[in-house]
């Protein structure tokens, strides 16, 4: 899997809108993992099952092109997708989980975090 620096436009405009119907369900379960003590939520998304963290949207029922996995950091570095030694820098570069949704994008042979803000209330 290689991670592209850039996001492709083609998974911008599905993931954008694919978050429109899922961001309160997000943001929602993104309190609930920090209530439980567990720091940096992170949805992983892919159009396939994954191995990672719950299902918690699946994308057939709401018509959607993603499903969406909720997990946390600690669990992306049990499973060595995020490298222990990186796993500082990735917390430095975590952004406000009030304000902004963490995915992690799988499909195919890409493979990358993005950051979409939460729609204003």
């Amino acid at each position: 899997m290689n991670n592209d620096p850039e996001l492709n436009g083609k998974y911008l405009g599905t993931i954008s809108q694919d978050f429109i119907k899922v961001a309160d369900t997000l943001k929602e379960a993104s309190y609930q993992i920090r209530k439980a003590d567990f720091e940096f939520p992170i949805f992983a998304i892919s159009k396939t099952e994954l191995p990672i963290g719950q299902l918690l949207i699946p994308r057939a029922p709401m018509n959607l092109t993603w499903n969406y996995y909720a997990s946390f950091l600690d669990e992306f570095v049990q499973r060595e997708l995020v490298a222990k030694d990186k796993e500082d820098d990735f917390k430095k570069t975590y952004k406000d989980p009030d304000e902004f949704c963490c995915l992690f994008v799988i499909d195919d042979e890409f493979a990358n975090f993005v950051y979409i803000p939460f729609p204003e209330d």
